[in-house]
């Protein structure tokens, strides 16, 4: 094993265990939307890499970061919840479109919305 590996091991958790967690989202939601050929399937890889950029936000903002102590620190916090309702508002819409692409085609396969025009 790497030492970068068998320190995370054998540490408490802290910082670093939850940027490795975040960058592990981040990696397989991107790798979903790679692999994927179904909207959803897509979606969901969306939602992964969103969730894995939360953590590592919410990680960078934590307090153990931070020059001054004084501070709260809810930087993190702050961008993970708007990135949180942008996902929200993002799923809403995504779905509505899929809905409306599934009663057209049958089918909610990306290769067939190539016939669509705007």
């Amino acid at each position: 094993m790497t030492p970068l590996f068998a320190s995370l091991l054998t540490e408490p958790v802290g910082v670093s265990h939850y940027m490795m967690v975040g960058a592990v989202m981040f990696v397989c939601g991107a790798v979903c939307m790679a692999t994927k050929r179904n909207i959803l399937g897509v979606l969901m890889g969306i939602e992964l890499v969103l969730n894995g950029a939360n953590i590592n936000f919410i990680a960078f903002g934590s307090p153990y970061l931070r020059s001054d102590a004084n501070q709260l620190g809810l930087d993190g916090q702050l961008i993970a919840l708007f990135v949180i309702v942008l996902a929200a508002a993002e799923a809403a819409v995504a779905l509505a479109i899929a809905l409306n692409f599934y009663n057209q085609h049958n089918s909610i396969d990306i290769d067939r919305a190539d016939e669509l025009q705007g």
